[in-house]
């Protein structure tokens, strides 16, 4: 026998950076980006500009007038940066260095030094300007920012309480939908507890025992029905789509409805035209929606009468409609259709057309109805699909939707 295998835990030691983090380089790079960095490289422009103007002889006037022009650098770096205080600084600094440098020329060179004064002024005015400008653009970026970040938290809170609310109603629908699953089981539960009782007493006659397992019989097929089509409903599955002629599922259709129209006195007459190509979709799928509508249909029509099932299809869709000639629904009743156990039969279960939308939305089509023009009785159903299935995400989504929707 082998041993099995043992698993050690240890305390997870303390993330070792790897060699390629925090290198010199980059080091280097977040030291250059430092404010102090900046301010040592300002500072050493205004000295460097001080020490090279005394240096240099007064009488070398071209020389002098390049180095005052060039005081206008460390003022508009110091306000692009710092603003006006830090334009304001090295304004103070620069005159501090030079002043002993403009009272030596004032004798020896009057004019360099008054031009000197002149664009210490004007260049220091131009970084104090520039300073302004920036500290305005620094606040309105802060602005930005903040009413970016307070968006970005408004937005969170909303998706939170959005899928909050859509767990709410996810939940509500699961409640509605269990209590409407019990309320519809409890009749055929009662049914068959008076026939069992009847049964178990043994002294009904033999017809009323004959009838009573008949009862049986046909409440459990009914509870049988009803919970298959719950649970298609609740758990539909994905389609396995593959290339279908929708002419021949069409004719399926229509031939296994007949039956029912023979039955009831009922027409079923299908009209097709520019059936041509294929549909990629689930045949069984399908026909299972259309064979429903029909039926619902056929079921809706008084004898004598005429169900109608016209197909048309284009280069994006396929489109079927089932007209029956009933007695319609009530307009109130037009957005409940759908809904789940909302039925006007006397026996129905309320799941046949909730199950077909949901197919139809996993295969990205509709499934609507509408009530026939005022001279013609009945309704109208209509199924439009896609030639081309969705794609995977849209499917997931379907059958994510499809479930309580």
């Amino acid at each position: 026998m082998q041993r099995a295998a043992q698993i050690a835990i240890y305390p997870t030691p303390m993330r070792q950076r790897p060699a390629w983090e925090n290198t010199p380089m980059e080091s280097v790079q977040s030291r250059i980006r430092s404010p102090e960095w900046k301010a040592a490289v300002i500072a050493f422009l205004i000295v460097a500009l001080a020490v090279t103007t005394w240096i240099i002889p007064p009488h070398a006037v071209v020389l002098h007038n390049i180095l005052h022009h060039l005081n206008i650098l460390p003022f508009m770096l110091a306000g692009m940066i710092f603003g006006w205080k830090g334009a304001l600084r090295a304004i103070v600094f620069a005159v501090a260095l030079q002043s002993p440098i403009i009272y030596r020329h004032w004798y020896r060179a009057p004019v360099d030094a008054q031009d000197q004064v002149v664009e210490l002024s004007t260049f220091g005015i131009a970084g104090m300007i520039a300073g302004l400008v920036a500290d305005r653009e620094r606040m309105q970026r802060a602005r930005v920012e903040a009413t970016k970040r307070e968006l970005e938290r408004v937005y969170s809170e909303l998706r939170e309480n959005i899928q909050q609310m859509k767990k709410t109603e996810r939940l509500t629908a699961a409640g509605e939908l269990a209590a409407s699953l019990a309320h519809e089981i409890r009749n055929p539960l009662a049914s068959i507890s008076g026939a069992a009782g009847v049964v178990a007493r043994g002294h009904a006659p033999a017809a009323s025992q004959q009838e009573c397992l008949e009862i049986l019989m046909k409440e459990s097929q009914r509870l049988n029905k009803l919970l298959t089509n719950f649970l298609d409903f609740a758990r539909p599955r994905l389609p396995r789509f593959q290339p279908t002629d929708p002419a021949a599922v069409l004719q399926s259709v229509t031939t296994l409805a007949q039956h029912s129209g023979v039955e009831r006195g009922v027409d079923v007459v299908l009209h097709t035209k520019t059936l041509h190509g294929e549909v990629e979709c689930d045949a069984e799928q399908v026909k299972q929606v259309l064979l429903n509508l029909v039926l619902n249909a056929i079921q809706a029509t008084t004898a004598p009468g005429t169900v109608n099932i016209r197909a048309a299809m284009d280069t994006q869709s396929l489109s079927v409609e089932v007209e029956d000639e009933g007695c319609g629904v009530e307009p109130e009743n037009m957005d409940r259709l759908f809904d789940p156990f909302f039925t006007t039969k006397e026996n129905g279960s309320g799941l046949g057309l909730a199950v077909s939308a949901n197919i139809v939305a996993q295969h990205g089509g509709t499934l609507f109805c509408r009530m026939n023009e005022a001279h013609r009785r009945g309704m109208t159903f209509r199924v439009d699909l896609p030639l081309h299935p969705p794609s995977v995400s849209e499917l997931a989504k379907a059958k994510d939707k499809a479930v309580l929707d």
